[in-house]
């Protein structure tokens, strides 16, 4: 294994038993990405997107398969580690931004944090720097339902991002924005992919953002297909 390969997925298979039939969503599937790298994953509605991420998240579990974050085997770990794991190693940003809404912006942003029980005066410095890095310095103490749909997911964003996890993956993340935005969410996951040498998997079906990422990959027929430059789009 390469030293700079932090993800790695052999023979993916997700299935799902409906009314004693047996549906196949992942096919064996194949992927790897690198330290840093950034993926956009596109693909028809329906194809398995969502259920893609939610597996490599460990958010549900495979039918059969590998996968590899740093070498290790995630899918062989014990719920309890896993959860630890999921915490510490995975930021996720969704379509819709999940915030807390009885708690403030910082507060949120501090949750992975007190679930980990690190000690609370670092933690608050931390979330207090990664909403500053996303531009709300000046909204620490506003709930989400004081924030506008930008604001909520630029706080979700540093919700993701302040354990420092090595992957993020992110499901739709700007779909009920308008598209300046938008554009200005886009922005953000590069410049903090600069800044912190996170990969990130990115589902959507924004084609301008398909377009600045990296690398393209396309979920087909249960597959993976790298699609880097094609006209796809």
């Amino acid at each position: 294994m390469t030293q700079d390969l932090l993800l790695n997925i052999t023979n993916l298979t997700k299935e799902y038993e409906h009314r004693g039939k047996i549906i196949p969503v992942l096919k064996k599937l194949e992927l790897q990405v690198k330290k840093g790298e950034m993926c956009a994953i596109v693909g028809a509605s329906g194809v398995g997107k969502s259920t893609f991420l939610n597996v490599v998240g460990t958010l549900d579990a495979p039918t059969r398969g590998e996968i590899r974050v740093n070498g290790e085997d995630i899918t062989r770990l014990s719920a309890h580690k896993l959860s630890h794991f999921r915490n510490r190693t995975i930021g996720f940003v969704f379509q819709f931004h999940y915030l807390l809404p009885e708690f403030t912006a910082l507060e949120n942003v501090m949750m992975p944090g007190m679930i980990q029980r690190n000690d609370k005066a670092a933690l608050r410095r931390e979330a207090e720097e990664m909403l500053e890095e996303v531009g709300l310095s000046h909204r620490l103490t506003h709930k989400p339902g004081e924030l506008s749909g930008g604001e909520q997911q630029r706080v979700a964003l540093a919700r993701a991002l302040v354990m420092r996890p090595p992957l993020l993956l992110a499901d739709e993340p700007t779909g009920n924005l308008d598209g300046k935005t938008a554009a200005g969410i886009h922005d953000l996951f590069f410049e903090m992919n600069k800044k912190y040498n996170t990969s990130m998997l990115m589902v959507t079906h924004n084609v301008e953002l398909a377009k600045r990422m990296p690398r393209t990959l396309e979920l087909k027929e249960g597959k993976v297909f790298d699609v880097s430059g094609s006209d796809i789009l």
